[in-house]
């Protein structure tokens, strides 16, 4: 479990980053601001997330002195306007490699065509000198970006992308003017000008950004259809009139009416009315979930049919909406542990390109065949613009956001990065009994009468006792004694004893309500009832004991059945290889008889809270990668400590927090879809990571002519430019696939 802290922090969005070594640049200015305690630069959506109590203009300026651009990122931002500046963005650069591809098409062509005057002859003295200029004027407008990056880089003794491109389309200009300028001088065979290189090459990076932005835009489809949920406006009512405001005026507590097909603005408690909801972008979960007096509702989930009032709970960052938001941002910003190893090599990647570049030059000048300097040039220049590590920054986290996005639309929420990489590897599988493996809402099954007390009286002093108690099965004696209608007495000195009941003066009678451990802690002695208690147990219900003044006077027996799709759940579990084991307070015997219907072979039964944690530590020390699955505030230290903590996300908000991966509605089913997922991103980043190693592994030195000696083949600059823009491409292809995953396959 990461120990990251939980807390929002400031999301800035950068600009300016083109590649993995901007990615380490930008996180070393960062992370050198005081207050700064962890620091996240995802290179994918170009955001960085800072934990720490940092200044946001001191992050802002630490960024600029890093040589790029930065604002801070508040509240729901418009999808729509989002996604206009994305299209912007990628007209802008398709713009700019046309201008570049079409001159550079035509130079070709007329060269291919032999149109063009020799260099050195009558007609060539001027018109290369104009194509020099031309070719110029076009590097300024489709290359300026690069350049303008490549200098701050230098200014500050750094390397990155645009370091490689600046290089590798500035000499090629830089050479062909030189060829011009003392064509007299030079060997026939050198007498060639790339100009036509410097342009075409700009045309196929900026093509290749262009692509990779539109098709990387779709990996945030999912965080822009959570903001789309949100509503601009909301219907209040204030002084008996009903308003249309906008969304961020609404206030705490204020009365808010709903008609039929409108979203929810604000979390809050159903007052007035009836309804069916739709909250299936939230849960995954299609079918509609009735609403009535009393029930929650969610912003962003869509009402169908009734009209109705009810009151904010939740505003603004609050809600449950803008709080899952904020989850999928911060899991799709952090790091898995395969992604820092990526980083460090990025971090050194540019450096030892421009050392092998410049290596190339070396040996092709005084080794090479004539003209020397000729082929000196055009291998070095391939090299540089061959080898630009951004397939190498994005393999891991393009794969990260589109994952933690697909379970997003499912009803999972991946909190941490890390989680997503470990599910997959889990042996251990810890589930909690109630809430979990059961429904969560015991009722109660039975009552035995014993010590001539009646049923009424038998639940009067246990709904009294557990009336303080906000225990699920306390819940259940409640709800029985509500629907008779039994009046309860005031309960004095209570006293909840974790793992075995509570303790109250009732009526100046000393009350004692729990399992058999409680009875025999306080001396009351109840051996007599034990065939009874085994009876209920084996049936499935959990029996307490009902003690007043040292004497037992009843038993109440509450039920909890297990989930419709439990069993389903547990065996494909199994079915995936992993070890399960249900880790339960309750009794040896209503343990072992729910886990049976569940098909769990493995049962931990009367394990205290603050105990659950230590199974789980005993059971890493065996070997095991443990995943712990819970929904009670009994359960947040386990799934803390757990490798991977799963929460349902029907249970607490304690338990929420503590967890990495939350179910966002109450199926175990979904536990296997995220060992699905977390399966298929680690393949789906290794592939993307072995593409890009392999790509650049393979093509530096056949840019730098490995191959010429053996075969006199040497890698045109144009196509290494077309390369490189391909390989960013594939890798942004690869992730997306993750978009459309079926769960239940593993890839």
């Amino acid at each position: 479990m990461s120990t990251d802290e939980t807390t929002d922090g400031i999301r800035l969005s950068i600009l300016g980053m083109r590649c993995a070594g901007c990615v380490s640049a930008v996180e070393g200015a960062l992370a050198a601001v005081d207050g700064v305690t962890s620091v996240s630069v995802n290179f994918a959506d170009h955001s960085a997330m800072i934990k720490g109590q940092a200044d946001p203009d001191a992050l802002k300026q630490a960024i600029k002195a890093a040589g790029f651009d930065a604002a801070v990122m508040e509240g729901l931002e418009d999808p729509a306007e989002q996604e206009q500046q994305e299209l912007q963005r990628y007209r802008k650069l398709m713009k700019k490699a046309a201008v570049a591809g079409a001159f550079g098409a035509l130079l070709m062509s007329a060269e291919h065509l032999d149109w063009l005057p020799e260099i050195g002859s009558v007609a060539g003295r001027w018109f290369w000198p104009e194509v020099a200029l031309i070719t110029l004027s076009i590097m300024v407008y489709s290359g300026w970006h690069f350049y303008s990056g490549a200098y701050k880089s230098l200014t500050l003794g750094q390397a990155n992308m645009d370091t490689l491109i600046a290089l590798g389309t500035g000499s090629a200009w830089f050479y062909s003017c030189i060829v011009i300028e003392y064509s007299d001088t030079l060997p026939a065979l050198a007498k060639h000008a790339y100009f036509e290189a410097a342009v075409v090459i700009l045309a196929f990076i900026n093509l290749g950004t262009g692509l990779e932005t539109l098709a990387r835009g779709k990996t945030s489809s999912a965080i822009r259809q959570l903001i789309g949920l949100q509503p601009r406006t909301a219907r209040v009512v204030r002084d008996g009139e009903e308003l249309d405001i906008p969304i961020e005026q609404v206030g705490l507590g204020e009365t808010l009416r709903v008609r039929p097909g409108e979203k929810i603005a604000v979390d809050g408690v159903l007052l007035e009315g009836h309804s069916t909801l739709d909250e299936s972008m939230l849960t995954g979960e299609p079918i509609p979930v009735e609403k009535s007096v009393g029930s929650e509702v969610v912003a962003g989930t869509m009402n169908q049919t009734g009209s109705f009032l009810f009151q904010a709970t939740r505003i603004g960052r609050d809600t449950a909406l803008a709080q899952i938001i904020n989850s999928v941002r911060q899991a799709q910003s952090s790091k898995p542990e395969i992604a820092r190893l990526a980083d460090k090599i990025s971090g050194v990647f540019v450096p030892v390109v421009v050392a092998i570049s410049g290596l190339t030059f070396l040996v092709w000048y005084f080794f090479g065949p004539e003209p020397s300097l000729g082929y000196a040039f055009i291998t070095s220049m391939t090299v540089l613009v061959i080898a630009c590590p951004c397939a190498l920054g994005l393999a891991t986290p393009i794969s990260v956001m589109v994952a933690v996005g697909r379970a997003a639309q499912s009803g999972i929420l991946i909190r941490k990065g890390d989680a997503l990489q470990t599910a997959g590897k889990l042996s251990c599988l810890i589930l909690d009994k109630t809430g979990t493996v059961t429904e969560g809402k015991p009722t109660v099954s039975t009552i035995e009468l014993l010590d001539n007390f009646t049923e009424d009286e038998v639940l009067k002093f246990a709904a009294s006792i557990e009336s303080g108690s906000e225990h699920p099965l306390a819940a259940a004696i409640l709800a029985a004694a509500e629907y008779k209608q039994i009046k309860l007495e005031k309960a004095l000195q209570f006293e909840a004893i974790s793992g075995y009941g509570v303790t109250a003066l009732i009526n100046e009678q000393r009350v004692f309500f729990g399992n058999k451990a409680l009875m025999d802690s306080k001396g009351i002695k109840f051996t007599r009832y034990n065939n009874r208690l085994e009876k209920l147990s084996a049936l499935g219900q959990t029996p307490m004991l009902l003690a007043v003044d040292d004497k037992i006077v009843g038993i109440i027996a509450v039920s909890d059945p297990i989930k419709k799709d439990s069993a389903l759940a547990v065996q494909r579990l199994k079915d995936l290889g992993l070890r399960i084991i249900m880790v339960t307070g309750d009794n040896q015997i209503t343990a072992h008889a729910i886990a049976k219907q569940a098909g769990i072979a493995e049962v931990r039964a009367q394990v205290l809270p603050q105990d659950k944690a230590a199974v789980v530590k005993e059971l890493q020390l065996q070997g095991e990668i443990v995943g712990m699955v819970g929904d009670g505030i009994n359960d947040a230290p386990a799934l803390a400590q757990a490798d991977v903590g799963l929460a349902i996300g029907t249970g607490t908000d304690v338990a929420i927090e503590s967890a990495d991966v939350v179910i966002l509605q109450g199926s175990l089913l979904k536990v296997p879809e995220v060992i699905a997922l977390s399966k298929a991103t680690v393949i789906n980043i290794k592939q993307n990571l072995m593409g890009a190693f392999f790509y650049n592994t393979i093509s530096i030195p056949v840019a730098a002519g490995l191959l010429y000696p053996v075969f006199g083949v040497l890698l045109n600059p144009m196509i290494a430019g077309a390369a490189m823009a391909l390989s960013s491409l594939t890798v942004v292809t690869n992730a997306n696939r993750l978009r459309w995953m079926k769960f239940g396959e593993s890839k």
